[in-house]
């Protein structure tokens, strides 16, 4: 997608590298892309990704429930859910509108509480108790 580069960099030593490979390719080839004096907008997020497997698995039974009892794709309401926990942030490039998501996988145990919490809160809406 031109004008827009997202990655996953770890630290290692004094510096951060691109936890997937490919992505400094991508990486070398958007900053290429630019032009003189061009304005860039950065945002990063030092995650820990310490939430535990017992809160990935709940949450998703819990999503693939709610899913069934709506009638919508698992698909759609894990992205529901990741957007009701404030997992999503909204982007406009050049008047088009982007949501980008956190990953369940690289969330905190905090992330994922907020998660359970949006899902037992549309449990509730539904009728179904997931507390």
């Amino acid at each position: 997608m031109e004008g827009m580069f997202t990655s996953i960099l770890r630290k290692r030593g004094d510096k951060l590298v691109h936890v997937i490979d490919s992505d400094n390719i991508r990486y070398k080839a958007f900053v290429n892309s630019l032009v003189e004096n061009q304005q860039v907008e950065i945002f990063l997020d030092a995650n820990k990704d310490d939430g535990t497997l017992a809160q990935l698995a709940k949450l998703h039974k819990c999503i693939r429930e709610i899913a069934k009892e709506m009638g919508e794709t698992f698909e759609d309401t894990k992205l529901m859910i990741k957007h009701k926990a404030g997992l999503c942030v909204k982007k406009k490039v050049n008047g088009e509108d982007f949501m980008v998501c956190k990953s369940f996988g690289d969330c905190s145990k905090e992330d994922l509480g907020l998660a359970l919490q949006a899902v037992i809160q549309v449990g509730d809406f539904i009728g179904t108790n997931f507390r």
